[in-house]
């Protein structure tokens, strides 16, 4: 548990900088950065704005998206230099080939300092190799995140990024509490006409499926999206109604699922809960109440079924509800599309734990070498964690692009600009027009800086999906790295032979009563051994830490 206040932590700041801001070492290890403070400020605290005190430039490995393509005069970096004195070099990536890219760059040692958009556990593919820090070494140099982790309890959550050497190496965005965002898109005017309620359960809208199916026999009222591989297709979907049953599958895939009652980690693939799943997905495709090529076809595609009118539901969160669903369906009369309160299944009424913490940032060994290591992690310490700098990097500059503040609910966005469901007739963009609220830097924060991004019709969702209780997050169980390059040879074959056979027995191409035998190819491709692997490290972790 994380034991230190507030309190605590300023004064360790201000300590360590008249101590020169010499990093500390689990391991014993010399991570002195007493050399490296050409441009830092000293006695970096809480609550203080970051400024470099001499120019200085930072390279950085920047996603475009393709909603809001990078241009370099964006005023976020003008307003970014102005603010801090630092220029970032950006490496622009267009988001198809961000890991790829990634991935090649880092292991040749030629990624640039700053590479964010790292998701968990992305960066332990890195660690063996030595090309990145390992973060928690610094985490000193910055007050921001230290007080946050400290103040909203995230240590735990953190503990799970740890490497066997009780170090991690990503600086993940921090959440203050669980936010549930993707769900399904319904149309809400197809429910009025057939009489239909909102579903409160998982076979509560099997059955509106199946009145909708009764009243367009030549339709699938479900027909969804996000299909990017190598995950099965329907990536959203399975994930919602996985983390309905208590697993992991479709973008919540993780290899290993912690089962709190047996005291172990399970392989998700191989759990009851998984198999559950999958009989839930094929009933919906054996019955046509889901196309079956949801799990194939690009977003366009399934776009454009919603919008013709061919189909009735499809995956969205707060951005895409607005910006598209309801865009897609403007030609069609009397057409209206919302997000439904998602279901609840056999897990109860409950969210995943690790939802805390999101994507983050990983440095760069070769950032130690420059004499302004110090700088970048005030910077990165400022930017990323502190109220002012997620203020910043969300909503741009007051008094130009936004009044008010999200503290005390005044916060309003220039009615000229437009962002997500907020202003959306105006001419601006906040994305594509100033560079704010870009994903690179834009994520994590407060309860209420997260409720500031929010229509009331998304503030009553938020509502009661917050009514939901968390469950608590699984316990660390670091591997060696002798360990981790074992399992992951195993990995990546056991991913493949799950993927593959969870399309299979959705699309009722092999049928479920092959479950057993399913479970025994995982076994003869080694995840009994992957289990025992990383239940060792468990009980090796709970005996070294208590």
């Amino acid at each position: 548990m994380f034991q230190l206040t507030r309190r605590h932590l300023l004064t360790a700041a201000g300590a360590a900088a008249v101590a020169g801001l010499a990093g500390c070492s689990d391991d014993g290890g010399d991570t002195s950065t007493e050399d490296k403070r050409a441009g830092a400020m000293d006695g970096f605290k809480v609550g203080d704005q970051f400024k470099a005190t001499e120019p200085i430039s930072f390279s950085i490995m920047m996603l475009s998206n393709q909603a809001y393509p990078y241009k370099a005069d964006w005023p976020f970096f003008k307003e970014l230099a102005a603010r801090t004195n630092v220029t970032l070099e950006s490496t622009a990536v267009p988001g198809s080939d961000y890991n790829q890219k990634r991935s090649v760059v880092v292991s040749a040692g030629d990624a640039p300092m700053i590479i964010p958009k790292t998701y968990h556990p992305d960066e332990e593919a890195f660690i063996a190799g030595g090309a990145i820090l390992p973060v928690s070494d610094y985490v000193d140099l910055m007050p921001h995140f230290k007080e946050k982790v400290a103040r909203w309890n995230l240590q735990p959550n953190l503990d799970g990024f740890k490497a066997q050497d009780g170090k991690y190496y990503l600086l993940p965005g921090l959440h203050e509490n669980v936010w549930q965002d993707y769900t399904l898109g319904v149309r809400t005017d197809v429910m009025d006409r057939l009489g239909l309620t909102a579903p409160q359960t998982w076979d509560d809208l099997t059955g509106v499926l199946r009145e909708m199916k009764k009243a367009h026999p030549d339709l699938y009222p479900l027909s969804d999206r996000w299909s990017t591989p190598p995950q099965p297709g329907a990536n959203n979907l399975f994930n919602l109604i996985g983390t309905a049953h208590g697993t992991r599958i479709g973008w919540g895939w993780n290899p290993m699922e912690w089962d709190a009652t047996a005291g172990r980690f399970v392989y998700s693939g191989s759990m009851d809960q998984y198999r559950q799943t999958l009989e839930y997905v094929h009933t919906l495709v054996k019955e046509g109440l889901l196309d079956p090529e949801s799990f194939t076809q690009t977003d366009d595609i399934a776009r454009q079924k919603f919008a013709s009118g061919k189909s009735f539901m499809i995956s969205v969160n707060a951005q895409t509800l607005v910006n598209e669903a309801r865009k897609d369906i403007a030609k069609l009369p009397g057409a209206k599309v919302a997000k439904l309160i998602l279901p609840i299944g056999p897990a109860g009424a409950t969210l995943p734990g690790h939802s805390r913490l999101e994507n983050g940032i990983m440095i760069s060994k070769k950032a130690l070498d420059s004499k302004n290591f110090v700088a970048m992690m005030q910077f990165i310490d400022w930017l990323w964690y502190s109220d002012a700098g997620l203020m910043f990097s969300k909503w741009g500059i007051e008094g130009q692009t936004y009044t008010g503040n999200v503290e005390d609910g005044s916060f309003k966005l220039d009615p000229g600009i437009k962002w997500g469901g907020l202003n959306p007739g105006a001419p601006k963009d906040l994305q594509v027009d100033y560079g704010f609220s870009n994903g690179v830097f834009a994520y994590g924060g407060s309860t209420k800086m997260l409720n500031s991004q929010f229509s009331e019709e998304e503030k009553a969702f938020q509502a009661e999906m917050n009514k939901r209780q968390v469950r608590p997050v699984a316990p660390p169980a670091p591997l060696t790295i002798e360990e981790r390059e074992q399992v992951t040879l195993w990995d990546s074959a056991l991913k493949d032979h799950v993927f593959q056979n969870t399309l299979k027995f959705a699309l009722g191409q092999r049928p479920l009563s092959e479950w057993d035998a399913y479970v025994k190819e995982l076994e003869g491709k080694n995840s009994t051994k992957y289990v025992d692997i990383v239940n060792k490290a468990y009980e090796r972790y709970k005996k070294e830490h208590g």
